[in-house]
């Protein structure tokens, strides 16, 4: 079981501070990035363990042949959970491999737009496209639809691979990232998505491994 330690804003290495903190060379102080070498049940309950009552949201129920591949939180002792990831990876028939990632943040925690790969650089929540106008895709979360507007990636690298939807779910940000750009059309489908902290001995069921997307 290992789950490495990271800044949630960007892949630079982090050291541990003489207070018990954690700094980024790139952003200095930063409450930290727990995120697995490889995906697995035993990781995904330290996962757990370290978001606390903080939402781990994954679409439910996972699809024949798809797994959980990622996962990460954004979590410190003295300020509590600040961010959950989960990415699931699977097939569809009109996109071939597919990722989706998931994030929910408080405001101003910066790693769904690292994932989202948004511009201009240093930006951290997801701006002013979120709530204009109807949304343009819906997600349910337990009983509750959730609107979700399209995050422009135009000006940012790999812009065509990718399409990112951001939206607010009990007062924070939600990040939906999926690749290819093609398989937004998946949501469609009325999704769900499921808080996973609170599902119990379910979680055993739940299939690990595969390749973790690059972000």
């Amino acid at each position: 079981m290992s789950l490495r330690v990271g800044c949630p804003r960007c892949p630079a290495p982090v050291a541990e501070t003489g207070d018990g903190g954690w700094s980024c060379p790139e952003h200095g102080v930063v409450v930290p990035l727990w995120r697995p070498d490889a995906a697995s049940y035993d990781d995904f309950a330290a996962h757990l363990g370290h978001a606390g009552s903080f939402p781990t949201y994954l679409p439910w129920p996972l699809g024949p042949g798809w797994t959980v591949t990622d996962f990460a939180t954004v979590a410190a002792e003295e300020r509590g959970p600040r961010a959950t990831m989960t990415c699931v990876s699977g097939t569809s028939a009109l996109d071939g491999p597919v990722d989706v990632i998931v994030v929910s943040e408080e405001p101003g925690t910066g790693l769904g737009a690292r994932i989202a790969g948004v511009s201009p650089a240093g930006r951290v929540d997801p701006g002013d496209e979120v709530g204009e106008g109807p949304p343009s895709v819906k997600v349910r979360i337990g009983s509750f639809p959730v609107g979700l507007w399209p995050v422009s990636v135009s000006s940012a690298a790999g812009e065509w691979d990718r399409s990112v939807v951001a939206g607010e779910a009990e007062g924070r940000w939600l990040w939906l990232v999926l690749r290819p750009a093609s398989a937004v059309l998946l949501l469609r489908d009325d999704w769900i998505l499921r808080d996973v902290s609170e599902t119990g001995p379910q979680l055993v069921a739940l299939p690990f491994g595969g390749p973790a997307p690059s972000w």
